[in-house]
């Protein structure tokens, strides 16, 4: 049974299980007996050697104090592979972002829908583990196993082609100063809720987002930064409406949007010169 605020036997036990060894396997590399690595495993050793300690903490690449505060087991495959590379973002400093996740039961991230009937409660419920759960989940193989993806529905005409009642498949972004101008997004803010519009990056200059929508209909406005959640980048979108011809109006309104983002881009250069 794990104590409470010290995972560290736990973690030792998921991280080997997750790399496909056995205790023998593991026993071996770190040059321990089977008998001392078990107890580890097991925690009937309960304060391990410093020098242990930071030897399994190298093997698996995870630092010391989050291999005893953090539940692995609850990251995702996703957010393990950030860990072992060194990213803290999400456990220490400025940038804290921890994305309430579903996994497989091989720790695979699953692509949980918001649906039109439980998108306001979103907001709210977007770091609960046990919200984010009661999602329905699917499996998309066609989507990159690395990374986190979700379906959020689409409201109202301001993002036209993508029709009304339609779902966008969307990418998870850790690092919001990554993002590049003219991306579509699904923003969770904390007062509109959840909007999709073309993002144009203004963190670095007033700490704010310049959302677009691609219907020349809806004026832009500006965001900012503090009022954000989550930020989603768009991948594809899935509806189930009938196909029919476009209409003039559509395509007038479609090449507009265009237009609209085009000139948004001469803009920032002008404004950047």
């Amino acid at each position: 049974m794990k104590e409470q605020n010290n995972f560290w036997a736990h973690n030792l036990k998921f991280l080997r299980n997750r790399k496909k060894m056995t205790q023998d396997d593991l026993a071996t590399a770190l040059q321990f007996t089977r008998t001392k690595l078990k107890a580890l495993e097991t925690g009937a050793t309960r304060n391990p050697p410093l020098e242990d300690q930071v030897l399994i903490s190298d093997f698996f690449k995870v630092d010391i104090d989050t291999f005893v505060r953090l539940d692995l087991s609850q990251l995702g495959e996703l957010r393990l592979r950030e860990l072992e590379a060194g990213d803290m973002s999400y456990v220490t400093g400025k940038k804290m972002r921890v994305l309430a996740t579903t996994i497989t039961p091989d720790n695979k991230e699953q692509v949980e829908m918001v649906s039109h009937s439980v998108q306001a409660g979103y907001t709210a419920g977007y770091a609960d583990p046990d919200y984010i759960s009661s999602l329905p989940v699917f499996h998309m193989p066609q989507l990159p196993a690395d990374r986190k993806f979700r379906m959020f529905p689409v409201k109202g005409e301001s993002m036209l082609p993508v029709p009304e009642g339609a779902y966008v498949i969307v990418e998870y972004i850790q690092d919001w100063s990554t993002l590049k101008d003219g991306t579509p997004c699904v923003v969770i803010t904390k007062n509109e809720g959840i909007v999709f519009k073309v993002v144009y990056n203004r963190i670095q200059q007033d700490g704010q987002l310049h959302l677009v929508s691609l219907n020349p209909l809806f004026k832009p406005y500006d965001l900012p930064v503090s009022e954000v959640l989550e930020m989603w980048k768009y991948n594809s979108y899935w509806t189930n409406t009938e196909l029919s011809p476009q209409t003039d109006m559509e395509a007038i309104l479609q090449a507009l949007g265009k237009l609209d983002g085009k000139m948004e881009q001469l803009i920032v250069k002008q404004e950047r010169i």
